[in-house]
């Protein structure tokens, strides 16, 4: 096994600095959720299910797995959601056992005005990201001379 050098504080201000990013993005996204009268989590699960690569639903079970959320957990979102008019559930013509979330107008219409909001943060976030990644490949030279 390679000997690894431990922990600059370089890394930790690379590993601080990318959280820091990701922190700001995940609050401006919770903002504007808000201020368009739903959740970031609403919002989210709206997205994942609009974004369901090849179709235009998604499972339950595949909006837990895109949330990193348990079952019981994102049925309880979905039931709100659907109360507040954003989904429906249908089920699975082929497959009764399997239930489809659809988008209904005013959520397609709430991913859209808050997807186009997005835009701009996204932006920032893949050129911080990409600085990240920079700083990433000289720590792991520092630390592989540091090792060596």
């Amino acid at each position: 096994m390679p000997k690894t050098a431990p922990p600059t504080k370089a890394t930790f201000e690379a590993l601080s600095n990318f959280r820091y990013q990701l922190r700001m993005f995940m609050r401006f996204s919770e903002d504007v959720a808000a201020a368009d009268g739903i959740t970031s989590l609403q919002y989210q699960l709206l997205l994942h299910v609009c974004g369901f690569p090849g179709r235009e639903w998604a499972t339950i079970g595949e909006i837990a797995e895109r949330l990193q959320s348990q079952h019981h957990g994102t049925v309880a979102l979905v039931t709100r959601c659907e109360d507040a008019g954003l989904v429906e559930r249908r089920r699975d013509p082929t497959d009764r056992r399997q239930v489809q979330v659809h988008l209904l107008p005013a959520g397609r219409r709430h991913l859209r005005r808050l997807a186009a909001q997005h835009r701009g943060e996204l932006g920032a976030l893949y050129e911080a990201i990409g600085k990240l990644k920079d700083e990433a490949a000289w720590l792991e030279q520092e630390q592989g001379r540091a090792a060596g």
